[in-house]
């Protein structure tokens, strides 16, 4: 099992920059697919960014492309997300998620087994 803390959400001006961060716990880290998701108000969850066990695999939406850097350690059973020339659209709780590798990044929130509590992003212009 693992349980996921993210941290690092704020206020932040448009075009600033913010980075997230996901704490795991549990020692099979290491061999889940890590994921970045993000729920804006009265819209559904959504993925942003995905990076596979090793970290060398790494997708990302194209809403988000370009700007964002999701990255792990797995040492330190972290996760990370490098959030630049943030928008007002980018305004949501983003949450890290943690599943299995199912032979393809799946972008389906279902996928996901372990869910952190979720971290407020607002983008003010």
């Amino acid at each position: 099992q693992v349980q996921l803390v993210e941290s690092g959400g704020g206020l932040v001006q448009v075009g600033g920059s913010l980075r997230l961060s996901c704490a795991a716990s549990g020692r099979t880290f290491s061999t889940y697919v890590m994921g970045w998701f993000r729920q804006a108000p009265g819209k559904e969850r959504r993925w942003i960014a995905i990076i596979g066990w090793s970290g060398g695999s790494k997708v990302y939406a194209d809403s988000v492309k370009g700007r964002f850097t999701i990255a792990r350690d797995n040492a330190k059973n972290t996760v990370d997300l490098q959030m630049n020339n943030l928008k007002p659209e980018d305004t949501a709780v983003y949450y890290c998620a943690a599943g299995p590798w199912l032979g393809y990044y799946s972008q389906d929130s279902g996928s996901y087994d372990y869910w952190g509590q979720g971290t407020q992003v607002t983008v003010s212009s």
